[in-house]
């Protein structure tokens, strides 16, 4: 189990997070950035496992999410912006502060690959891993999917965010978002460039800082994540020294993997397996 704690951002906002922490260090740090409205415990076994293999492990939950949710949605001023800037570099510098020797890491999931060009303390991190992280524009989806993900975009989120929040369990969408996260989650959905259509050239465009290492894996049958989409999130991180994986279920003898599907304990020998070897040597 891992040792549960809070971090504060610099707004002042509390985050829950939580470390785990390997019997001997490999002197590696990885921090896993949740996908939208995904709990940490979603992570809990990978990051457990990680653990085992030397690496120590921080998994935390953005605000307005899992155990940094207000008591009420309605009232919670957050943005995707705060995701970003605030909750992410509070979680970076608690591991820089904590392990000033250890090389830092990223294993992002979904939007968890998006925002980390949103911190200036990039700069200070190898290599990110991504699974399914993609520009989210609705055109990058395939046939029938790209009426599905522009309804999403222009309609569902900006209609239900009229109660005060998303309500995306109701939905089967993950867990309910602050309005404001949604809001411009949705705003980039509608954006040639995504999220850098309103982020780029502003004081938090920090995507061209990040120079290292970049492994970008998409999946066959994921339709949140089509492999057009990955490919399109590689240019927001320029100087990063990319690298492409596409993931067939047949090709690791399962019928599905799916967004979701990465960080489930079947993979522990394949994908997890295949994650600690390319973390363990950037």
């Amino acid at each position: 189990m891992g040792n549960e704690f809070q971090l504060q951002a610099a707004d002042g906002y509390r985050l829950a997070a939580t470390v785990y922490e390997p019997e001997s260090s490999n002197g590696r740090a990885v921090l896993v950035n949740s996908a939208m409205g995904v709990k940490r415990g979603y992570y809990h076994k990978y990051a457990a496992w990680l653990a085992t293999k030397g690496f120590t492990v921080m998994t935390y939950d953005y605000r307005g999410v899992g155990g940094s949710r207000p008591p009420s949605l309605r009232k919670s001023p957050a943005r995707l912006r705060d995701w970003g800037v605030h909750d992410q570099t509070a979680a970076i510098g608690w591991l820089r502060q904590h392990y000033p020797d250890h090389k830092l890491l990223i294993v992002g999931h979904s939007v968890g690959g998006q925002i980390l060009g949103l911190t200036p303390h990039n700069q200070h991190i190898a290599g990110m891993l991504t699974a399914a992280s993609q520009s989210g524009y609705w055109r990058g989806w395939p046939g029938w999917r790209k009426a599905w993900i522009f309804t999403v975009w222009h309609l569902l989120i900006p209609g239900f965010t009229l109660i005060g929040y998303f309500p995306a369990s109701k939905l089967g969408l993950g867990e309910d978002l602050p309005a404001g996260v949604a809001r411009e989650w949705a705003r980039g959905g509608r954006n040639p460039r995504y999220i850098l259509g309103f982020f780029g050239g502003t004081a938090d465009d920090h995507y061209a800082d990040f120079k290292g290492l970049f492994r970008s894996y998409s999946i066959e049958d994921d339709t949140f994540a089509p492999e057009r989409s990955v490919d399109a999130l590689i240019p927001f991180y320029p100087n990063a020294r990319a690298e492409r994986r596409h993931l067939k279920p047949a090709d690791l003898g399962v019928s599905s993997i799916g967004h979701f599907g990465f960080f489930r304990e079947k993979f522990t020998d394949t994908l997890w397996a295949e994650t600690a070897d390319w973390l363990a040597q950037v």
